[in-house]
């Protein structure tokens, strides 16, 4: 049996690398799958915690997250295709929607 420790710190290491994509990114495509890594670290850590202290509840909470998570990604995409055909870039630094 694999401890809980391993688990979190599988998660916390996945979420990191969210942040980091994040921050770091400049393309929205990156940025989005970056946000999804950060999803699928919580959803991980709380799969684990409930595996540790035998609920089965929290498997009904992860499946939603997925289907937000999943929707957010359609969502998000087509946002960004929207702006490529706008713009003709998906690079955030070329993006000011604000403006004119």
């Amino acid at each position: 049996m694999i401890p809980l420790a391993n688990y979190l710190l599988l998660s916390t290491v996945l979420f990191g690398l969210g942040v980091i994509g994040v921050i770091i990114s400049r393309n929205i495509i990156t940025i989005l799958m970056s946000v999804e890594l950060m999803l699928n670290a919580a959803n991980l850590a709380l799969i684990s915690f409930a595996r540790w202290h035998g609920d089965p509840g929290a498997h009904v909470f992860v499946f939603i997250v997925f289907v937000v998570a999943a929707a957010e990604a359609a969502v998000g995409l087509s946002l960004v295709i929207a702006i490529f055909r706008r713009k003709n870039t998906v690079n955030v630094d070329d993006l000011n929607i604000l403006k004119r």
